[in-house]
């Protein structure tokens, strides 16, 4: 009984937006890995506003378009995202 109220805390707990946004994060970060690799794409989607990701995540299972390379293109110019990258001693990716 003692584990069953532990487990419906647990998931009262849960904000079911936060598990969304989690769930769009990882789909645009695999997206964005195809184009960048994995670790930029990581510190890509770390600096990414929500509606960016959530365009990105629609491109899964698909070849990045345009608007994915500019909205990725766009996020990597972002003084965040280069110290980011500066950090993991990564560099920007050519995305022409």
């Amino acid at each position: 009984m003692k584990r069953l109220a532990f487990l419906l805390l647990t998931l009262a707990a849960c904000d079911p937006q936060v598990v969304v946004d989690k769930t769009i994060a990882r789909t645009a970060e695999s997206v964005i890995a195809n184009v960048t690799g994995s670790d930029v794409a990581v510190c890509v989607v770390d600096n990414a506003q929500q509606p960016e990701l959530e365009i990105l995540a629609r491109d899964i299972g698909v070849q990045a378009g345009t608007r994915t390379k500019a909205i990725i293109r766009g996020v990597l110019s972002r003084p965040e995202t280069q110290k980011c990258l500066t950090r993991a001693h990564l560099a920007t990716p050519d995305l022409t």
